[in-house]
């Protein structure tokens, strides 16, 4: 890919270690892969929550008190 697919101008490429990749500085443009398709966890449910919270807390305190 030699020119921008939005404004036709001339790309540059930018390189981090092995990684590296196009980008126009012209329109902003960036050849970033993006995975779209993802496996979404089941969300913590607000009990769940707060007792992580809690135990964080009471180990905290526990620690404090030694």
């Amino acid at each position: 890919m030699d020119e921008c697919p939005r404004c036709q101008r001339s790309l540059e490429t930018l390189s981090l270690g092995d990684a590296s990749t196009v980008t126009c500085p012209h329109c902003g443009y960036a050849d970033v892969p993006v995975e779209h398709d993802s496996e979404v966890d089941d969300p913590e449910s607000w009990q769940d929550a707060f007792n992580r919270f809690y135990d964080h807390q009471r180990r905290r305190v526990e620690r404090e008190d030694r």
